[in-house]
């Protein structure tokens, strides 16, 4: 098959690798239709993930078709359309049993910490990942959706991370009716996560980024206001437009790769270390009002992140964050991309070919030509949205 294979920091490339096969009574084969890059593969790409091995097939957002199932599979049968959480889940666990599937406890049992995901480093797993013609799914009876025939494949996508990434960042930025909320980062998961705030009852929703292409899709997609950080002094500026209490809530969406020192670079890409900037974390402390609540969905690793742990002490706040917890949302998400509250495809800016990821990827890392959002398909030419 045809599959993305990193060769190290900054360089991706598409070549030929063996078909997947059943590993397991629980598994399930895929025929990818569709996969999309995460600004989380871009921590790979620039080396911020430690063991991230050459040759591994990065992507963790897809949809196929069952091509082949175990014996254990009883959920999915040949021809199957489906959309697959990115946290792999065993589904019968401590953690599965309590909804938090993205804290499974057997499908990585290498870390106490990470569970098992698509496509990102083997320290999560070394499961393969969806950015490649076929792909196998671990226990499928539990985590895959079907696709209902009436949707057609980029509809639902998103709900295998990042529309549900951003409505756990809401919900747990436990928003009441009339709350202002805060959402550092307007790239995909905090475009949605502002979209799922409104729908949370937020009576204003900020939206902080420096790209204006960024800054201007959040305002049309969302409907939000939004800050230039590097055009104003950012806590300031939040606090002037909140009584000079700060927001009752924010919502880091940025992660890692937050414009950083010196020293986090050396961390991440020297040292290969998960270090990454706290900025966005720092930032959420010191806007969010005291007794507020601050909810961190961007993706993190220890152990320099410097987070100013003494403000959120001394005000009060409240901090929820987590891996999501994707099968939880799936239903629910559903059914508000059918009432049209949500249009998940409108974030699709950019179509690839699988044979032109690496084009795809150096348009997505280098904020070029609008890119919010790019989507491979196995086996078609190039088509740009």
């Amino acid at each position: 098959m045809r599959a993305l294979s990193y060769q190290g920091p900054y360089r991706v490339s598409v070549v030929n690798k063996p078909d997947p096969r059943i590993e397991h009574p629980q598994d399930a084969i895929l025929r990818v239709t569709r996969s999309a890059i995460c600004g989380s593969d871009l921590h790979l790409l620039h080396g911020l993930i430690p063991d991230t091995r050459v040759g591994h097939t990065f992507g963790h957002e897809f949809t196929g078709i069952v091509e082949e199932v175990g014996p254990g599979v009883g959920n999915l049968a040949v021809g199957d359309r489906v959309v697959v959480p990115f946290p792999i889940s065993c589904g019968t666990c401590f953690f599965c049993q309590r909804g938090l599937f993205a804290n499974c406890e057997n499908s990585n049992p290498t870390s106490d910490v990470a569970c098992g995901v698509f496509g990102y480093s083997h320290t999560t797993g070394g499961y393969e990942g969806g950015q490649a013609e076929y792909v196998r799914v671990p226990y499928a009876n539990v985590g895959p959706m079907k696709i209902p025939e009436d949707m057609d494949e980029e509809d639902v996508l998103f709900l295998s991370d990042i529309l549900p990434t951003g409505y756990q960042g809401a919900e747990m930025a436990d928003i009441k009716p009339g709350d202002t909320v805060v959402v550092f980062g307007c790239g995909p998961v905090g475009l949605f996560a502002m979209k799922c705030a409104w729908l949370m009852g937020a009576g204003r929703v900020i939206g902080v980024d420096y790209v204006d292409y960024r800054l201007e899709f959040a305002e049309k997609y969302a409907q939000v206001e939004t800050l230039n950080f590097k055009e104003v002094d950012i806590i300031a500026a939040i606090k002037e437009m909140t009584e000079g209490r700060g927001a009752d809530s924010t919502i880091d969406a940025v992660g890692c790769e937050a414009s950083g020192s010196v020293m986090q670079k050396i961390v991440g890409l020297g040292l290969k270390l998960e270090g990454g900037s706290a900025t966005a974390i720092n930032w959420c402390m010191h806007a969010t009002r005291k007794g507020g609540n601050v909810s961190i969905v961007g993706v993190y690793g220890p152990p320099w992140n410097l987070v100013d742990i003494g403000t959120a002490m001394n005000k009060g706040l409240t901090l929820r964050m987590n891996q999501c917890n994707v099968k939880r949302y799936m239903e629910h998400l559903l059914e508000h991309i059918r009432a049209g509250r949500i249009d998940a495809k409108g974030i699709i800016t950019h179509r690839f070919s699988l044979e032109d990821a690496p084009t795809a990827y150096h348009l997505f890392a280098q904020k070029k030509d609008g890119c919010v959002k790019c989507v491979l398909t196995p086996g078609t030419s190039t088509v740009s949205a």
